[in-house]
């Protein structure tokens, strides 16, 4: 079985790939023959240590796939059936071998690719859109990286909710993916400022609520456009790791709100798990798009890592064994 190991921390270099024998599915689990596997800035984040994780390990928390072996006691899968997850690692591979309490049916209508590039981001568009900040008809949000797989499906799922949608974006070609996303102000920031259009826009402190995937680079401007009470919700790294943010700017700021969720908090039981995905898997049914915006081979796992952290991609990126 091929799969890519990472047994030293670092740049994509480290991914390497290796002939590993299959494994054979223990007490609650279930060896799946991978289609695709999804790339996501996490993983990026623990295989340069960001994200301590322990090495050696096969990255990748999300793919889907088909069941070809389970253990004696589970009941939940069966071999045959077509799955998909988005919270368990070591997808890189030709198999995997993986708890079956995190495996969801892939409906017929849903293709594995699509379902490999639908789970990680989109759970993570769900619960921001649907708990951390529920919006609605009278929301008015920003979504930073607008282009990307979470800022697509972050996008359209506002728009359902009946949200006012600001992105921002680094080039026209993203522009106009973010727009056909439902996106009503998008901001090209490399050749403007972001926060001085958003105001222009919306006039002083727009804003509900910022969605804010970048970090660094984007957090502490935002602040300033909250309206009070706002929630700045960071919940990715791509520029780097927030700095510290002193109290006192949330109170100058209006007595704002700052959060720092995680996906594996809002699934971390089966039926949470399974609920959200009973909803993706609905939208998508009915008209949700989800953007492949490119595929790589096993063999080009650290192209793909270069690709992403190098800002050229859209939408979902896919490893395909």
């Amino acid at each position: 079985m091929r799969a890519v190991v990472i047994r030293r921390l670092g740049g994509p270099e480290v991914l390497e790939i290796e002939n590993l024998d299959p494994s054979e599915p223990g007490p609650g689990q279930a060896v799946v023959e991978v289609a695709a596997a999804g790339l996501n800035f996490i993983d990026t984040y623990q295989r340069g240590g960001l994200y301590p994780v322990e090495i050696p390990f096969i990255p990748g928390l999300e793919g889907a796939g088909t069941v070809t072996a389970v253990g004696p006691d589970v009941t939940k899968v069966k071999v045959g059936d077509r799955v998909a997850w988005g919270t368990v690692a070591g997808s890189y591979a030709e198999q995997a071998t993986l708890p079956a309490a995190r495996l969801v049916p892939v409906p017929d209508h849903l293709a594995s690719d699509e379902a490999a590039a639908l789970m990680l981001q989109g759970l993570t568009a769900h619960y921001l859109a649907v708990d951390t900040y529920p919006l609605g008809p009278e929301s008015s949000c920003l979504i930073h990286a607008g282009a990307g797989g979470v800022g697509l499906l972050l996008t359209q799922i506002a728009k359902r909710l009946g949200a006012t949608v600001y992105t921002t974006v680094g080039t026209a070609a993203k522009a106009e993916l973010s727009k056909a996303a439902g996106a009503d102000h998008v901001i090209v920031y490399t050749e403007e400022d972001f926060a001085e259009r958003v105001t222009e826009i919306g006039g002083p402190r727009p804003l509900d609520v910022i969605y804010d995937g970048v970090g660094k680079a984007t957090v502490p401007t935002g602040l300033g456009l909250l309206r009070p009470f706002g929630l700045m919700v960071a919940f990715g790294n791509a520029s780097g790791a927030v700095d510290p943010v002193d109290p006192l700017d949330l109170s100058t700021n209006g007595s704002l709100f700052l959060t720092r969720p995680t996906l594996f908090h809002h699934v971390a039981d089966r039926e949470a798990l399974l609920a959200r995905c009973d909803d993706l898997f609905g939208w998508a049914d009915d008209g949700l798009g989800i953007r492949i915006g490119a595929r790589f081979p096993l063999e080009a796992a650290a192209d793909a890592h270069r690709a992403l952290e190098g800002r050229v991609t859209t939408g979902k990126v896919l490893i395909e064994p």
